[in-house]
């Protein structure tokens, strides 16, 4: 069967100058994350929000951060920006990013900000801004916002009398969690299994074995002491070592590991094998397609996902469909072709009927839901297809895209002709650091590891020439 080769050498979105693919991330207290320019952040949102509703009054925001100690500054430093701004701040502390925006709707707020870096090291910082509906802001607010960042706003502050006010709502966990089990069919039980939760010092680390707990599933947590400066250290998502030996030490079924905001999911086996999110949404689409939930006719996933999860669907009569990488494009494309289900290879998992972005918890429980029901060990439940050989290689460049000469040009045609329509072959520009991304995959791993390090020294080579 003939495989669509991508080839792609910048995003399709045009590049915005704060707002990346997950909103606005850097250093902590290193320009952009710095306090000076989150109040300016927050200043600017009410602005171009009060001139999207053609000047209607706006009356709160929604604000919730992960464990990071610079969470403290930047939650402040927003918060006297949009009171500035006449709007009354509630104050959620840490918390799950999905979780700021199913608040932001269920609080009837004009806008939610999450004060994370995801899965990066506690050094840095991110500010990720949600709608009123929950859904990340479109490009086109994001670029407006930009605009007003910078520009002299003082004009737009409210006087005296209408300053905002800010409030701490101490029953948000609750909230959160009454969501999540309630995404269980019949608020279902999950008593039987025994589960090992990584909460990777971060976001979840409450709410993550309180709602296992409360599913009666027997859990064991661990990166679950965050101190501000060990979130994402060893744990978590991205460094599931300490998980794996968990499962197997302890004999659990599963394992769970969430990032630091715990938008994203990976899993381990019985066994101790990670289970990544391209086979996680393949196990959900066929599950799905069983009950008779499935919406779409597939999944939409990116063009990062595994060459065998698309086998799997079409296998199975269902679509995949692939996007641009970051899960607000999956998003994007899911809400306007009628998709409920969509990820990412790294974890993020949308289920639209659910949540309006990806969900590391809410992902789980609906895994753990289908192995409960599968009478079968996770490892055959959750290893819904082959991997085909994948392999991705960054190479770091100075100045111009190496990728505008014509010898990196003549060595892409080159792997594409050598993998002739039997695989894939993805060459892009990082969104955020000089790097060329390069990965190819194809049933042949010898010639796709020959393609990619051919292709990588064409390009390393290329930086004495741009």
């Amino acid at each position: 069967m003939l495989h669509k080769v991508i080839f792609m050498t910048q995003s399709s979105k045009s590049k915005k100058k704060y707002f990346g693919t997950d909103g606005i991330r850097g250093t902590a207290n290193t320009y952009p994350m710095r306090a000076d320019m989150a109040l300016k952040v927050a200043m600017a949102t009410a602005c171009v929000l009060r001139h999207a509703r053609n000047g209607k009054h706006m009356n709160r925001v929604v604000i919730g951060k992960d464990t990071r100690l610079s969470g403290y500054m930047l939650e402040q430093a927003m918060a006297s920006g949009f009171v500035s701004m006449g709007m009354d701040v509630v104050l959620v502390g840490p918390l799950p990013t999905p979780a700021i925006a199913k608040l932001t709707r269920s609080l009837r707020a004009d806008v939610g900000v999450m004060i994370s870096a995801s899965h990066n090291p506690y050094q840095d910082n991110g500010i990720k801004l949600f709608g009123a509906d929950g859904y990340k802001l479109d490009d086109d607010i994001e670029r407006q916002i930009e605009t007003k960042i910078d520009l002299d706003l003082s004009e737009d502050l409210v006087s005296s009398e209408e300053i905002g006010k800010a409030s701490r709502l101490d029953d948000a966990p609750g909230r959160y969690i009454e969501s999540l089990k309630r995404s269980i069919p019949q608020r279902g039980s999950l008593e039987g299994l025994k589960v090992v939760v990584d909460c990777a010092q971060g976001a979840a680390y409450k709410v993550a074995p309180q709602v296992l707990w409360e599913m009666e599933v027997d859990v064991t947590t661990i990166g679950n002491t965050p101190n501000g400066r060990n979130i994402n250290d060893g744990y978590g998502a991205t460094a599931t070592g300490k998980l794996q030996e968990a499962v197997v030490d302890q004999g659990a079924d599963l394992g769970i590991a969430l990032d630091g905001d715990a938008d994203r999911l990976i899993m381990v086996d019985e066994k101790g094998n990670k289970i990544d999110g391209d086979q996680l949404m393949g196990a959900l689409a066929l599950w799905m397609k069983e009950q008779g939930t499935l919406q779409g006719g597939g999944l939409v996933a990116t063009v990062m996902s595994n060459l065998g999860l698309e086998r799997l669907m079409q296998n199975n009569g269902l679509d995949l469909v692939r996007t641009d990488v970051g899960d607000r494009y999956v998003v994007e494309h899911m809400r306007s072709h009628g998709y409920n289900l969509g990820g990412e290879q790294s974890g993020h998992l949308i289920l639209a009927d659910h949540a309006t972005t990806g969900d590391g918890i809410l992902a789980a429980l609906q895994v753990l839901n289908i192995v409960k029901h599968g009478d079968k060990p996770a490892s055959e439940v959750l290893k819904v297809f082959e991997t085909v050989p994948q392999l991705l290689q960054n190479v770091r460049y100075e100045g111009k895209s190496p990728l505008e000469l014509d010898s990196v040009q003549a060595e892409i045609k080159s792997a594409q002709e050598r993998l002739n329509g039997f695989g894939r072959l993805l060459v892009r520009a990082s969104g955020t650091e000089p790097l060329i991304r390069v990965m190819a995959e194809g049933d042949d791993s010898d010639m796709v590891t020959e393609i990619v390090s051919d292709l990588c020294s064409v390009i390393e080579k290329s930086n004495h020439i741009v």
